[in-house]
């Protein structure tokens, strides 16, 4: 036990700890550990793993409310008969309906917050705890990847256009109207929730696995795949496979843009053009290949140190998390399109998926991530809760 603060050092190892590849943990006469180097560890750390489970319960709660709401036929069930007509065909819940799917809703939601309440209070060993893993885990990837459609991404993506064209009143459309009416608002709070059953999910993980709730680290050896340097390696791998797949859909937004019909008729072109549709195209193009370039930062040197032209913080330190966020946000949203992408795409004719650029967005979110998880490995500091490097 950590005598200072009267927890269990990550992996149970006692203070004093000197097992090669690890930092020594020492008691101080004020109470305070300090690392093997005489530094002292300070315990302003992470909050997120205290409170990640009551979150996730308090969502699959109230969102297990809607479900009792929707069916005891309350208005506004946004999936399959309440979604948008045209979008039904992509969704995987196309054709729920209020009667049938609102009460699986409903259970679920209740049997998801008397989950994260088992995961937050109780220490579960062996095969009770392989099983609410898997059950946290399963809701996480359910919550991100499969209920969520391609329509997230575009919403995120359409935001700054259309922030840009406020001014000048372009484009001729209502933003929530058009790009976050209920139905995709509705999957952005799936997405949400997802994410708060991933992070309940790893902060158990980390806990009943004898590891830092904080960074995850142990007492035991460290995978060699999370070394820095070894990170820098495969994260930059993927960082790369991440900037080119978006200039291929660029590519094809940019070429309909100059009317050239690259995989595409000239009639459906004509009829873009008309609409003005083409324009968004291009603005989504643009947004990919900056994007695409940006990924390159994660394992560039100017995505550790802001580069001489950013005014103001030129040759300063880019803060780890920023750039995390960012790419985790995208990533998470890149993750649903991909699986729409999977879903509608006619993996049998290899035409179908060698033309379409959509149809590479699995590979496009599983590098980004990848190289988002190298970045952070590559760049993490000292833990501030268990003191290991």
């Amino acid at each position: 036990m950590d005598t200072a603060s009267g927890n269990a050092t990550p992996g149970g190892a006692a203070p004093g700890d000197t097992r090669p590849g690890n930092t020594t943990l020492t008691d101080t006469t004020a109470g305070s550990p300090t690392t093997a180097g005489g530094a002292a560890i300070t315990r302003t750390t992470a909050r997120w793993p205290r409170w990640a489970a009551y979150a996730a319960g308090f969502w699959s709660f109230l969102y297990g409310g809607l479900g009792l709401w929707w069916a005891l036929g309350g208005r506004g069930f946004p999936f399959g008969e309440g979604d948008v007509p045209d979008a039904r065909y992509e969704s995987l819940l196309g054709s729920a309906t209020a009667a049938g799917t609102a009460p699986v809703i409903a259970a679920l939601g209740g049997a998801g917050a008397v989950l994260a309440l088992v995961l937050a209070r109780v220490r579960l060993r062996g095969p009770l705890r392989v099983v609410a893993l898997a059950l946290a885990w399963a809701a996480a990837f359910t919550l991100v990847v499969l209920v969520p459609d391609q329509r997230g991404l575009v919403a995120l993506a359409y935001a700054p256009i259309f922030l840009v064209g406020l001014p000048w009143g372009w484009p001729d459309a209502d933003y929530f109207a058009t790009a976050l009416p209920w139905p995709v608002l509705n999957l952005l709070i799936c997405t949400a929730g997802g994410v708060l059953w991933a992070a309940a999910a790893l902060a158990f993980q980390r806990r009943t696995g004898d590891r830092c709730e904080s960074c995850g680290r142990s007492h035991d050896r460290a995978p060699s795949w999370t070394d820095p340097a070894s990170a820098a390696r495969w994260g930059g791998r993927a960082a790369y496979v991440a900037f080119v797949i978006p200039l291929f859909y660029a590519v094809v937004r940019w070429a309909w843009a100059l009317e050239i019909p690259l995989l595409f008729s000239a009639e459906e072109l004509r009829w873009l053009h008309e609409s003005g549709l083409v324009w968004a195209g291009a603005g989504l193009a643009t947004l990919a290949a900056l994007g695409g370039v940006l990924t390159l930062g994660l394992a560039q040197r100017w995505g550790e140190v802001w580069p001489r032209w950013v005014i103001g913080l030129a040759g300063r330190p880019v803060p780890l998390m920023f750039p995390v966020v960012f790419a985790s946000v995208v990533t998470v949203a890149l993750a649903s399109a991909g699986a729409t992408a999977a879903r509608v795409t006619d993996w049998t004719d290899p035409a179908d998926w060698l033309a379409s650029p959509m149809a590479y967005w699995p590979l496009w979110a599983m590098a980004l991530g990848a190289a988002t998880v190298g970045y952070y490995l590559r760049r993490r500091d000292r833990c501030r809760r268990c003191g290991l490097l």
